[in-house]
């Protein structure tokens, strides 16, 4: 029986290599379904963890992921020799982007080779890290032809970007529309099969670079908006009496030919903020220059600079000392109502505030219970009205909903609001000085 016919009557397994936000949630669909899946991760208590029947990503539900374990469906492991055993095998492993801001694809690559070391006739590999273009076919492939093999005669190889949106209680890893190319036509159709299983609708696509561009063109198409709109904000703010997000309101009543964007105090997570300098790094290869690409991640990484300098301002106009004010952050995840903290502009706001000096920094976020600030470790504080009221400025840079905002405003001295979170906060609005609102 031919792979592809295994996909079709369900007689066929699965592994999955990185169990992170991306991976996990892959290898708990296919449990789910019934496939026999195998979760491989280098790091041992992410492992442990699974095998205790417990559950670390925010997404997922607790008792399905204890329940898949429990049932055997899905299994965790270290154990990379148990590769040979499984039909399908994708990689949902980091890739970072090195100091100087070049792609970092080694975590891949050691996945590749894990791989290879383990490749037996008619596997299909399916990379889902996001990554530039030719990266399956420049980087993967020749490693999982090393030994002799070759791909779409003795295995299958893919690229199917992920498309995860953290905290997002709508669009999850079944119902989110995912692309899918592969070296061969048939390996397009072996990783689509295999795919379709579990996601609802999976479109094909000429090859592995097109899919590797298409996922670059997602973020970098944000990353550009949202750059946009972090301008306007500051131009708003220098004008004095024009408010970005009542603009932004305000078009968005276009049915056509406009999608709305807002400012914040920077951008997070891993993909809108790396992707772009993945393609940039590229474009260099071929004597090209993304100025405009360039420019707008320039611009989005400009603007914790910019939230630092609406902190001194206030702190400027108060009777504290910059190195005596207490500064409260609300917020230090990435974005509402998640616990990841990767690349998080909070976290780039406060490590710029101890630099010039601020010694009384402290926050509160019911997700993130500690951070590092540049070497300091500093501790969630638990959430009081008295907390609020000591401080000189309270500063909001993550609009989680269990916030109440009413209550911040009113103990305030004074809030400087990055996410216009105090949107409907009626009274004492004359504290509340907004990123965007010409009073900044």
């Amino acid at each position: 029986m031919s792979l592809l016919e295994q996909i079709n009557q369900k007689q066929f397994s699965v592994a999955v290599i990185g169990l992170g936000y991306v991976g996990l949630p892959l290898a708990v669909e296919f449990a789910k379904a019934g496939i026999p899946t195998l979760g491989i991760d280098v790091d041992p208590e992410k492992i442990a963890t699974l095998n205790r029947g417990e559950n670390y990503i925010q997404d997922l539900d607790s008792g399905v992921v204890g329940g898949v374990l429990e049932n055997g469906t899905l299994r965790a492991s270290t154990d990379e020799t148990l590769l040979p055993n499984y039909d399908i095998i994708y990689i949902c492993v980091p890739t970072p982007f090195s100091a100087n801001k070049d792609p970092d694809i080694s975590y891949v690559l050691q996945a590749a080779e894990s791989v290879q070391r383990n490749l037996r006739d008619g596997q299909c590999i399916i990379l889902k890290s996001t990554t530039f273009p030719n990266t399956t076919e420049g980087h993967v492939q020749p490693i999982l032809e090393r030994g002799g093999k070759k791909v779409g005669t003795d295995f299958y190889l893919a690229f199917s970007p992920e498309r995860i949106d953290p905290g997002n209680k709508v669009w999850h890893t079944a119902n989110t529309p995912i692309v899918v190319g592969g070296v061969t036509e048939e390996c397009t159709r072996i990783a689509a099969a295999a795919n379709r299983v579990i996601i609802e609708k999976v479109v094909e696509v000429s090859s592995p670079k097109v899919a590797e561009m298409e996922k670059l063109l997602e973020n970098i198409f944000r990353s550009v908006n949202i750059a946009l709109v972090n301008e306007l904000a500051q131009l708003c703010d220098r004008m004095g009496g024009v408010n970005i997000w009542e603009v932004v309101e305000a078009a968005a009543t276009k049915p056509f030919g406009f999608m709305p964007f807002f400012p914040g105090p920077g951008i997070g997570g891993h993909c809108i903020l790396i992707d772009p300098y993945y393609l940039s790094w590229q474009a260099r290869q071929y004597d090209f220059v993304t100025n405009f690409i360039t420019l707008a991640a320039e611009v989005n990484e400009s603007m914790p600079f910019y939230v630092q300098r609406m902190v001194i301002r206030q702190i400027a106009n108060s009777t504290v000392r910059l190195q005596d004010a207490k500064i409260l952050i609300c917020g230090v995840a990435f974005k509402r109502d998640v616990d990841d903290l990767r690349h998080s502009p909070a976290l780039r706001v406060m490590e710029l505030l101890k630099q010039d000096g601020a010694a009384n920094l402290c926050y509160v976020d019911p997700y993130i219970p500690t951070v590092d600030v540049h070497g300091t470790v500093l501790h969630a504080q638990p959430y009081s009205d008295q907390l609020i009221a000591d401080s000189d400025v309270v500063v909001i840079t993550t609009d989680h909903t269990n916030f109440d905002y009413e209550a911040i405003v009113r103990n305030a001295k004074v809030v400087i609001d990055t996410r216009n979170a105090t949107k409907h906060v009626r009274q004492g609005r004359e504290k509340i000085h907004l990123l965007g609102s010409g009073n900044g």
